[in-house]
Order: C-alpha cells, then structure tokens, then sequence
C-alpha cells in the first residue's frame, strides 16, 4: 500500500518547530493569532491554516517530569476513515500511498472532519477542508516534503517505506540498550495496515496524544456502505444550499459596494 512513508524520530526532535514553519512557507498558509495557555505548544490544534505542529506533552516518569515532543499532522493511515466516510469520493490515495483530498470533487460536507481519529483536518465556515498533503507536487517530482527537508536533527525523514521501518526497528533497539521505553509506532495499527508517518516513540502513544490502538470502528464501515447513497444525496442537497449561500453573501456584498 505504501510506497513512500516519513520516519518521525521523537528522540532525536529539539521542537525547533522547523517543520512547522516549513510547512507553512511551502503551503502559503497564513499564521495564527494564538495565545498563552499554560503550555509551550503553540498553536494547540492543527486547522484550516495549520497542517503540520510540533506537539509538546509534559508527563511525570518515576518522579521526574518528562518532555515528549512530537511532529503532528495527517497520519496517512492504510484504513483511513475519512477515505471510507467521503460521500463524494473525493478522498483518494495517492500512487506512493499518502491520503489526499480532491478539492474539485468536495462537497464540503465535514463527514472527513468527523471521522478522522487525530482530528488532523482543517474545517471553517463555509471553506472546503485542507489538511497536510505529504507534498504530493514534490513527492511527485522526486522531492521530499517540506518539512523533511528542513529538519537540523534528523528526526524527519521521508524515504522508501521498507528502508525506514529498518531503520526505525534499529533505532528502537539501540534505545532500549540504553535503558530508553522506545517502541515502533505506524506499522501493525489500522489492523495491520499502518499509517504513512512511522514514529520511533520513547514511551507509550498516550505520552504524545495518540490513540494507542487506532482503528476505523466496524459500525463507520457498515453505515458508510449502507448509507452511502443517502449521504450523497443529503451531501449533494447541503452542497447546493452552501453554493446558494456564498451566491447570497456576494450578491449582498456587491449591493453594500453600490
């Protein structure tokens, strides 16, 4: 399913942020006003404008309080709930297996926004949704990603998804020589079929804010199925009603300028 996967090493991040501004630079998003509340992660939430943070989790271990930081965006997961939710079919995977959305076929409908396990897509208003894309355009040309190709220490990589699991599987060993609670993160959840990001995480998933058995519930892929062609009719009435309104608001706006 994967071709090509990215390798987070959380023990190697400094929480520079690097990837972040990356992402934003590359993407033209704008920033956010945000404000300080009681932690050093900042934004707290991925959205519309945001689609790649580093996430800073403070835990208490053995009577030490313990940073955990942690590169945070679209997971790519092989079971992608948004992908089996979409209406509209406008969640794809692209041919090196990364989750993307076709924006010319969104009907705006949120059902994605819902679904999706890490709360990972950005949604406002009346705008289509936007969420971290792996750089489909570079990947596509031979390129890393953005965020990839900017981190000082190593701990974003972007590669052949067999070479990094190699490589995540040795870096875990050597952690744990060292007396470090280091697992593998990305290859046996969803099932069985992983996600596109491969973490090396020194201790649990909970420790940075992931599910620890994420998986698509049995009931969304039941109801997606059964339902689908009543969604797309519901979906497809919501779509019109969204178009009448943007119609409405500029035809307000024009009349306000006269």
């Amino acid at each position: 399913m994967f071709e090509k996967s990215m390798l987070i090493d959380t023990s190697k991040c400094m929480a520079c942020r690097a990837c972040q501004v990356a992402c934003k630079q590359w993407n033209q998003l704008p920033a956010e006003e945000t404000k300080f509340e009681g932690t050093y992660e900042n934004p707290l939430e991925l959205s519309y404008d945001t689609w790649t943070k580093v996430g800073f989790k403070e835990e208490k271990v053995n009577d030490e309080i313990k940073w955990f930081f942690s590169k945070q965006g679209c997971m790519h997961c092989g079971d992608a709930a948004c992908l089996e939710v979409c209406p509209a079919d406008a969640i794809y995977r692209t041919d090196h297996g990364s989750v993307n959305i076709d924006l010319d076929k969104c009907i705006n409908c949120g059902e994605c926004v819902k679904a999706c396990p890490f709360q990972v897509i950005g949604f406002k208003n009346d705008e289509l949704p936007f969420k971290c894309t792996f750089c489909v355009e570079r990947v596509e040309k031979g390129i890393k990603p953005a965020c990839a190709s900017v981190c000082p220490s190593g701990a974003v990589l972007f590669g052949d998804r067999d070479e990094l699991i190699y490589d995540a599987e040795a870096r875990v060993d050597e952690l744990k020589q060292a007396g470090v609670d280091a697992r593998v993160y990305g290859i046996d959840e969803f099932g069985g079929k992983g996600m596109g990001r491969v973490y090396v995480l020194e201790g649990s998933p909970e420790c940075y804010g992931f599910e620890l058995n994420p998986s698509v519930a049995m009931t969304t892929k039941i109801w997606s199925k059964v339902m689908k062609p009543v969604k797309i009719m519901v979906a497809g009435l919501a779509a019109v009603g969204v178009l009448a309104n943007r119609a409405e608001s500029m035809e307000l706006k024009d009349k306000s300028k006269t």
